[in-house]
């Protein structure tokens, strides 16, 4: 059966992976109301369209981070992707760089960073947590940058780890513990078994390296969640900043006055994320707070935003309503457990002509002139009250 949309390979990736695979891929936080606004925040923005302008040609390539991509996209950081393919971190390197983006790998990937650099010579970022030991993440920082990578994610919404629901409803933990709900599952799904669930459950392999842990999935699991920083504060950048030299952006900021905040310790900019509604249910999406923050922050700061995009209209809003570009986070594992490094590359060439045909539709044939005129939601009035408060934020907080 041919698939047209990411929504497609959504419901592949289900057919395919066990029940408490897909729930780790898909589930969000207590009631999910968080993961469901990240969604309704796009559906609920109205384009303008212009007619009559020549889109015989459309110029989609920008510059993320110092960096040049196809399109205003980067393959986001997600965690234990080795339950839904082998060499999973690897696998979607390779489907970045062809498809002209940079790439982030996950602290929690069950891929060394090592690995992954020999797998793809496009632009690497690292996502980083930090551990209590911040020797961990001192250790991460080296080995990437000895690597290559070029640009830090500081993710900073997980002081502990968000109530999921789903786990216990799925039976998943670190280690799995076997009981006949979850031996089920696994029978009932031969393919995936066949190709992943043979070789055992993925290690974070990267977070181990790191840490001086053996092998075994429950010390590394307790180092990524129970292990964590809780005392992590604005203060600390000046060490992150010690450390990594390249290009720092902030991860999990979900006010404008926090964007604000990191714009004045050091760092290139900030990543507009609620963990795609993983961690506190009840958070603002990211494009609602978009518009606040692009307006309360230096022209010069990067913002990027992720959280329930899935076409490529989604990202044409985000860059119109201020954005530099935006993080894929699910989307390309849909395509990675429905169908490996092709179902992948799939997802990623069906976003980017997306957003070529909402571009021409838009009659707008370079993205660096696709702003707010294009938006008609402007007129809505949760959007023109951001409007108008963003300038009163700006002249508070600066």
């Amino acid at each position: 059966m041919a698939l047209s949309s990411v929504a497609d390979y959504r419901r592949a990736a289900k057919r395919f992976l066990p029940d408490f695979a897909f729930s780790y891929l898909e589930g969000g936080a207590e009631d999910e109301v968080t993961m469901r606004r990240n969604r309704a925040a796009f559906e609920r923005v109205t384009l303008a369209p212009r007619v009559l302008v020549d889109v015989t040609s459309v110029n989609t390539g920008v510059t993320l981070a110092g960096s040049d991509a196809a399109w205003p996209a980067v393959v986001g950081p997600t965690g234990l992707n080795g339950l839904y393919r082998r060499e999973a971190e690897e696998t979607l390197a390779r489907s970045a760089n062809a498809a002209g983006l940079p790439f982030v790998l996950s602290t929690a990937s069950t891929s060394l960073l090592e690995d992954v650099r020999r797998a793809s010579d496009g632009d690497l970022w690292l996502q980083l947590y930090v551990q209590q030991d911040r020797r961990i993440a001192e250790d991460m920082m080296a080995r990437a940058r000895a690597a290559g990578f070029s640009t830090l994610l500081l993710t900073v919404d997980t002081p502990v780890t968000g109530q999921r629901d789903h786990y216990a409803r799925t039976g998943f933990t670190l280690p799995l513990r076997w009981s006949p709900t979850l031996l089920w599952d696994i029978a009932t799904h031969p393919r995936w078994t066949a190709m992943v669930g043979v070789h055992g459950v993925p290690e974070l392999v990267n977070l181990a390296r790191s840490a001086r842990l053996g092998p075994g999935i429950e010390a590394q699991a307790a180092a990524l969640s129970r292990q964590m920083d809780t005392s992590l504060n604005w203060s600390d950048l000046a060490w992150v900043r010690r450390h990594w030299p390249g290009k720092v952006l902030v991860k999990g900021i979900q006010t404008a006055a926090d964007a604000v905040n990191a714009s004045r310790h050091d760092v290139d900019g900030v990543v507009l994320s609620n963990h795609g509604g993983r961690q506190l249910d009840g958070a603002p999406s990211s494009l609602e707070i978009l518009v606040d923050t692009v307006s309360a922050t230096p022209d010069e700061f990067i913002v990027l935003i992720d959280g329930g995009i899935r076409r490529g209209s989604d990202i044409a809003k985000a860059v119109a309503l201020g954005a530099d570009g935006v993080l894929l986070g699910r989307a390309p594992l849909y395509g990675l457990a429905a169908d490996g490094s092709r179902g992948v590359g799939d997802v990623l060439s069906m976003l980017k002509k997306e957003l070529e045909i909402c571009m021409r539709l838009l009659g707008c044939p370079d993205i660096g002139s696709l702003d707010a005129s294009y938006i008609a939601s402007l007129r809505d009035p949760y959007v023109r009250h951001a409007l108008s408060e963003a300038a009163d934020l700006t002249e508070k907080l600066l």
